[in-house]
């Protein structure tokens, strides 16, 4: 039953399709023209995609899924390190890993102060880490410049930010000293060994970046508080229900998304929907003028055809939708021309990279990849039919409509 009013359309779909070849120039530049824009969303939609996945990897891969700590930590300022630290954390780790979705909470404490070669002192950021957890969950999030990472057995060393190395003159093996106050407001300082000189990609953060381990951190702040925990979930969409199935068991702590830490992501996200969001507008009316005016004339040179058809019988609702299959028979084609374009784009990436140059702030690049997804691709050719449809049916509404002998009369 379903069938026949489909098998109704194939008579007037090749009609639409003979007609169209009758001006093939035109018809060609048509589809040309719609391929094109096709193409160019497609390839900045997918660029965009690619670029939120990075941007939502990196920032999930440095704070964790999910981020565990007092409400104060997240909003308040602290007159002493770890005012509003964590306490507890080994218990608290032990039930959040009780979770299934969860594949590891890793300890964080983040302190500040001065770090010294003996003849210059300068201002530090620090972060205590554990090891061994940190790079097996995270992967390589830091690229070594000299040296080694941390191990999870040591004591006592760290991990420069390459410009705070090129600004004390330290290399791995040399020997530092971190002076910090501790929790109780106390001056305290450790004599340490450099381990390995890392970057992060951020010239503003490797100025001052050092990484060492919990129990050396927590020892020089004289406390076994940590900042925060991150939790770590077995895949990016499990991050809300999460949050939502956690927050109850933890009482008082509050408990953020790796999106709400992460501003950048949310910065970046908004300027590129507004940039893509306009480009997109931008083709898609072009596209439609060219298609409007390619169906204007195309309408204009068989006025006294539509005449005919109208005196032997056609309704002016059968001249519409069969001038609109013209509209869709074009902007069909050139949409999937388009999509084709865009998928040989996006592979060609992938056998051949591009390497794009450093964005603002950072002092390395990064492959240009296009993500094209099924989803993506069905929309983007939906709305390109649907506005080609539209323009052509506007277009010979007029025309069809003209009284018949008005029509045989044009000339």
């Amino acid at each position: 039953m379903n069938a026949l009013p489909m098998l109704s359309w194939l008579p007037w779909l090749r009609f639409a399709w003979l007609n169209t070849l009758r001006n093939r120039r035109r018809s060609l530049v048509t589809v040309t023209i719609a391929a094109l824009g096709t193409a160019a969303i497609l390839i900045a939609s997918g660029f965009a995609q690619s670029t939120y996945r990075g941007l939502a990897e990196s920032a999930a891969r440095t704070t964790g899924h999910l981020v565990i700590a007092r409400p104060a930590q997240f909003d308040g300022d602290e007159d002493v390190p770890l005012q509003h630290g964590l306490s507890g954390a080994d218990a608290l780790t032990r039930q959040l890993l009780a979770d299934p979705q969860v594949r590891q909470v890793l300890p964080r404490v983040e302190f500040s102060g001065l770090i010294s070669n003996g003849d210059k002192s300068t201002v530090m950021t620090a972060v205590g880490i554990a090891p061994d957890a940190e790079f097996a969950v995270k992967g390589p999030f830091l690229t070594v410049k000299s040296g080694r990472v941390l191990a999870g057995q040591e004591r006592d060393t760290v991990m420069l930010g390459a410009g705070l190395a090129r600004s004390l003159k330290a290399d791995a093996g040399s020997a530092l000293t971190l002076l910090v106050s501790t929790t109780a407001g106390a001056l305290n300082a450790r004599d340490v060994l450099v381990a390995g000189v890392v970057t992060t990609g951020i010239a503003e953060i490797d100025q001052r970046l050092v990484y060492t381990d919990v129990a050396t951190a927590q020892s020089l702040l004289v406390t076994d508080k940590v900042s925060s925990l991150g939790v770590f979930l077995d895949r990016m969409d499990a991050t809300l229900p999460a949050r939502d199935r956690l927050q109850p068991a933890l009482g008082t702590l509050a408990v953020r998304t790796w999106e709400e830490q992460a501003p950048f992501y949310r910065s970046v996200r908004a300027l590129y929907n507004r940039i893509f969001g306009a480009l997109g507008l931008i083709i898609g009316v072009i596209v439609v003028f060219v298609v409007t005016n390619a169906m204007a004339m195309a309408v204009i040179e068989r006025t006294r055809e539509i005449g005919t058809l109208r005196a032997l019988g056609t309704l002016p609702g059968q001249l519409v939708r069969s001038l609109a299959l013209e509209g869709l028979v074009l902007g069909g084609a050139g949409g999937l021309l388009g999509a084709l374009i865009a998928v040989a784009v996006s592979v060609g990436l992938l056998l051949f990279p591009v390497q794009m140059p450093p964005p603002p702030g950072r002092t390395v690049g990064y492959p240009l990849v296009i993500d094209l997804h099924a989803d993506l691709c069905a929309a983007t050719l939906l709305g390109m039919l649907a506005l080609v449809m539209l323009a052509s049916a506007l277009v010979a509404r007029k025309t069809v409509r003209r009284p018949v002998v008005e029509a045989l009369a044009h000339v």
